[in-house]
């Protein structure tokens, strides 16, 4: 071994140490920080509590109390944010004093930045922001993610297809992906693609976007999604055809195909998915693996027709709408709730 080789191999495991101490610390500080803004919070209620008048009483003490602690302790304790600490305290307090307000990744073994909280109190139903809360800590989300996810109304968009126990589970659990629907979604927002909604496109200029922003495709598509490949090549009877995307989940154990659509959506396109979705099935998965899903992502369908031209069990193909900007979270609620009426 040289002398330079032996150099590295010293300069990699010292900063190898050095990652790992850096990720404790910003952990140890991320989670003191979490805690002692709670603590304030309780503080700052119970105190409020013993007010004769509340409201003024709050808006006082908070107003001298942003002050003092600011001179003595910098910035971070304006009237805002002190409040915006009384509020995840009023929000997260547990029921019983012996348990833990605050939720831990298991699989990251890491609890959520004072940033998210920011985002996740303004959440007015609990039911909501508890899925939010879950979602971000198992998938890891940044703040941008969270406030991406949020934006795109992802929690409406999966309750619109559940029963009320589906809708409670979402809430206790976050998304658990056990069948096709589970991750399924109706539209999909593809605002990163950066292609305007009248903008004149085609479908060739779709996919390329998608795999230029491939990752941030993989997060709307949801868990447990890996790429492919792009225009696979199917042949029958010397006959080629190509399937635009071809994904393949790892919790459900299927091949996902992809077909890309800027019009309005065809009894053939939905024929052309079923001989993609076969193909895959009679030639590609293994015997251990499930049923392909294909999933026809188009810009405009009819809801009777994907219903008639499909069988009435149908579990493997299915037609959703996207969307290239990102609407008004109220009103694409709204209209979430048309469509579902």
């Amino acid at each position: 071994m040289s002398e330079l080789t032996a150099n590295n191999s010293l300069y990699t495991k010292i900063a190898e140490i050095l990652k790992a101490a850096s990720n404790t610390v910003v952990r140890i500080v991320n989670q003191t920080m979490v805690y002692t803004y709670f603590e304030i919070g309780r503080m700052i209620v119970e105190d409020e509590q013993q007010g004769k008048e509340r409201a003024e009483y709050g808006k006082q003490i908070l107003k001298e109390l942003s002050k003092r602690l600011t001179v003595g302790f910098g910035k971070g304790f304006s009237v805002q944010n002190l409040e915006n600490m009384r509020k995840f305290y009023l929000l997260y307090a547990p029921a019983e004093k012996s348990q833990s307000p605050i939720r831990i990744s298991e699989k990251h073994n890491a609890m959520l930045s004072w940033t998210h909280y920011l985002v996740l109190i303004r959440i007015e139903k609990k039911e909501e922001r508890s899925f939010y809360e879950i979602e971000s800590l198992n998938n890891n989300w940044s703040v941008r993610e969270l406030k991406r996810q949020f934006d795109t109304a992802l929690y409406e968009r999966l309750a619109l297809s559940r029963d009320k126990e589906g809708v409670k589970q979402l809430s206790e659990r976050g998304q658990i992906i056990e069948k096709p629907i589970d991750f399924l979604k109706d539209p999909y927002i593809l605002e990163f693609l950066d292609l305007p909604e009248q903008h004149h496109y085609s479908e060739s200029d779709l996919e390329t976007a998608i795999i230029d922003k491939l990752e941030h495709f993989l997060l709307e598509l949801g868990k447990g999604f890996t790429f492919v490949g792009r225009q696979v090549r199917i042949t029958i009877d010397e006959k080629h055809f190509k399937a635009d995307l071809v994904f393949y989940n790892r919790l459900l154990k299927c091949f996902v195909v992809i077909d890309l659509k800027i019009g309005e959506l065809t009894h053939q396109d939905i024929g052309q998915m079923q001989m993609y979705v076969n193909y895959h099935d009679r030639f590609v998965k293994l015997p251990d693996e499930n049923k392909t899903i294909g999933i026809i992502l188009c810009k405009d369908k009819s809801k009777t027709l994907v219903e008639i031209t499909l069988p009435e069990d149908n579990d493997s193909i299915f037609a959703s709408q996207y969307k290239t900007i990102l609407p008004d979270k109220q009103d694409f609620i709204n209209l979430l709730n048309e469509g579902e009426e």
